[in-house]
């Protein structure tokens, strides 16, 4: 962007931020004139930064429909369920303050303790604040109290963070998405993220997720970048920012990224040579990353244990740890669990957890109506995503072009990877487990948007097939809550039942429509 079209963006940027920032802070707590100042830097910084790279990413219209929709619906969620919960949420100290999280509310305070504190912001990363084990995003929050906000919490500063980063990691889901799988596959997946609930109501709150996600696009720019225009230094700097950001925030994506691009590099030979600079810097990185999980979980327990002995308690102890919760909070589920023998439970926790947000639960189990409403939001996204993503295995196995769909394949094991991962390590937990699976969202959507643009193309009738198998299984276990929860029921089932009858009913779905589509669809 060039100085003159900078001032150019200013002369609407500037008002349009004294204006917004005026009004937020005139709806928040403390000095008017300081939450002003706050609001109105910080949305100076984003404004700015985002209409750069919408002019970077070709400036169109719908991209530019798509960022101000991005940020509108995070700021304004985030703001409304300031005042939704307290009024209407359950009766907790999280609901009470206007949060959505626990995480949220526990860091947030632990930022404003920390900030209003003789203690340097650097203390974040110790082990003294139990909020975040990593101390990233509980840095840059105190970081934002201590010097814009001294005065008060005001949590709406960290939400319009979070809201601002979020529509930049649109902004470069749009460049990068249409630069790697050209531009109709680039924009659906573009607007897959910015739509999709979970990553809206991430975006609306004080949480990790948004940052990790536009990080993780950040650095895959720079690999495409490299690839598609050999700029090595604008790669360098896209690279070195997005891996900087998650060592920061959390580790363990560092590792995982590292690894997708590694094989998506390799995958797509012949376009880049072999670099020991850049092996031996991701490797430094890799080696970071996992120094900084080990120092960030080696307390309470753990404390005093080796790398190795950490990390496998870790995932082996709250593996346990989440199989025992459902078990106890789950009494219809307990049936499953008496049927399989012991080796079978964690493999049971990870379906179900594959299944969470669970839709028909959302709809019927009774709850307040602000968390029923977000529950439905976001099991319908899920759900209207999930078949997709299987189905997404198709179009790739249809290609001829070796390298494409080899490419294809890997993002395709690594994103399945990844949300299984997110399932066994959070197992049921309605919040947890989706908020770790949308990380990597950004090879979600792009899977996604093939699938649908090649059914689209091909008329291929086994979305179709699918899409029944997930109706028949949502309306089995939708009978299942209702004969638990309603009186709207012709009798009670077991849920034993309930999966044998969506096993053998799927199994039939499926035949038929290979039968359908060998013998009668061709002709």
């Amino acid at each position: 962007m060039t100085k003159k079209t900078f001032l150019r963006d200013l002369i609407w940027i500037a008002p349009l931020s004294l204006g917004l920032g005026a009004l937020l802070s005139a709806l928040d707590v403390g000095a008017w004139w300081l939450g002003w100042l706050a609001y109105s830097f910080l949305l100076v910084l984003g404004l700015s930064a985002l209409a750069a790279l919408w002019r970077w990413a070709g400036a169109g219209r719908s991209l530019a429909w798509m960022l101000l929709l991005t940020l509108f619906l995070r700021l304004g969620l985030g703001i409304a369920l300031t005042y939704i919960l307290p009024v209407a949420g359950n009766p907790t100290d999280v609901q009470q303050a206007g949060y959505v999280f626990r995480d949220a509310f526990t860091r947030d305070g632990q930022a404003w303790d920390l900030a209003r504190s003789t203690r340097p912001i650097w203390t974040a990363f110790d082990k003294s604040y139990s909020a975040d084990q990593y101390g990233g995003l509980l840095a840059l929050s105190a970081l934002a109290y201590r010097y814009l906000s001294p005065d008060a919490q005001r949590p709406w500063l960290i939400v319009l963070l979070a809201s601002l980063t979020a529509t930049i990691g649109v902004a470069l889901t749009w460049k990068v998405a249409r630069q790697a799988w050209g531009a109709p596959v680039g924009a659906l997946a573009a607007w897959i993220v910015a739509l999709y609930p979970e990553n809206i109501l991430q975006g609306s709150s004080q949480m990790r997720e948004p940052f990790l996600i536009t990080f993780v696009a950040m650095t895959f720019w720079g690999v495409v970048d490299w690839q598609t225009n050999r700029n090595r230094r604008a790669c360098r700097r896209w690279l070195a920012g997005g891996m900087a950001g998650m060592l920061l925030i959390n580790p363990v994506v560092v590792v995982s990224v590292l690894v997708i691009l590694a094989g998506w590099i390799w995958l797509q030979g012949g376009r880049l040579r072999f670099s020991w600079r850049a092996a031996l810097a991701s490797a430094a990185v890799a080696a970071a990353a996992i120094l900084l999980l080990w120092l960030g979980l080696a307390r309470g327990s753990f404390a005093g244990a080796s790398l190795f002995e950490t990390l496998g308690n870790w995932l082996r102890y709250s593996t346990k740890w989440d199989t025992y919760l459902i078990q106890r909070a789950s009494d219809g589920l307990q049936p499953l669990f008496d049927a399989l023998p012991q080796s079978l439970h964690v493999p049971l926790v990870t379906v179900y957890g594959l299944a969470q947000p669970v839709l028909p639960a959302a709809i019927v189990v009774p709850g307040v109506w602000p968390m029923q409403a977000l529950g439905i939001l976001r099991g319908l996204g899920w759900y209207a995503l999930l078949p997709f993503l299987l189905y997404s295995l198709r179009p790739i196995w249809k290609m001829t072009e070796k390298r494409e769909r080899l490419s294809w394949l890997w993002l395709w094991l690594a994103a399945w990877g990844w949300i299984v991962i997110s399932s066994a390590r959070a197992g049921g937990d309605q919040w947890d487990n989706p908020r770790y699976r949308v990380i990597l969202l950004l090879f979600q959507a792009a899977l996604a948007a093939k699938a649908w643009a090649w059914q689209r193309e091909t008329r291929d009738p086994w979305l179709g097939h699918l899409l029944a198998v997930e109706g028949v299984s949502l309306l089995f276990f939708g009978y299942w809550y209702m004969a638990r929860y309603t009186a709207w029921h012709v009798g009670a089932v077991s849920i034993v039942t309930i999966v044998m009858a969506i096993v053998v009913v799927s199994a039939l779905i499926l035949a038929g429509g290979w039968i359908w589509n060998r013998h009668y669809r061709r002709n």
